[in-house]
């Protein structure tokens, strides 16, 4: 961690992540949100305006201190309580089958290890459960993977990690979820390498 990672990039972030574009997403992903929640990948809280009052208390995952200031007047806002809870979705400090749902926005692409994290998740969600994520990754086309491929390195260096090709659907099975209730498409108006985004529920299977 840096300068650049600490205090510049969570701001650029902040902004990326508050495009026309992904408001739709994250206001589906956060239908049928209800009970104990856990977000992986906090941020600025941009799920927040969208998360129902249904939520009796947010559990929030998020390694940027300067993100969770960021979001402070967005938290305070909230019509139940958010609680950061830990740094890291790869170990989450919450007791086995503790949450009612798990929400992940845009988080998979950047986490060292995503299989970990996903079976983290899944080991706190109670039964009946599910995740709801909205993730980017590798898309469909051969012609767009290779220039996922080709841009990945640089995009791990300017944005904190975050991978464009990883195959969502597969970490997703890798770590136990079913996942016939995902659908995918490119996001309107973003270049197809950054665009091909999978909302929707897994459930462990």
């Amino acid at each position: 961690m840096g300068l650049y990672d600490d205090k510049v990039l969570p701001r650029i972030m902040d902004r990326a992540m508050g495009i026309g574009p992904l408001r739709p997403l994250r206001a589906r992903v956060a239908l049928g949100l209800a009970g104990e929640v856990v977000e992986i990948g906090f941020g600025t809280g941009r799920n927040l305006p969208y998360l129902p009052a249904t939520i009796t208390r947010l559990r929030a995952v998020e390694p940027s201190g300067l993100s969770v200031r960021l979001a402070a007047e967005k938290i305070a806002g909230a019509p139940f309580p958010v609680e950061v809870v830990g740094l890291d979705g790869q170990r989450l400090p919450i007791p086995d089958a503790d949450a009612d749902a798990v929400l992940c926005t845009f988080s998979l692409c950047t986490i060292a290890d995503p299989v970990a994290a996903l079976r983290e998740m899944r080991r706190v969600l109670r039964p009946g459960g599910a995740l709801h994520l909205v993730e980017h990754g590798r898309a469909p086309e051969a012609r767009v993977r290779v220039w996922q491929d080709r841009l990945t390195p640089v995009q791990r260096r300017i944005a904190g990690g975050c991978h464009l090709n990883r195959d969502i659907p597969e970490l997703l099975t890798e770590a136990g979820f079913a996942v016939n209730e995902l659908t995918a498409d490119y996001l309107p108006g973003t270049p197809k390498p950054f665009a091909w985004v999978h909302e929707g529920r897994a459930v462990p299977a």
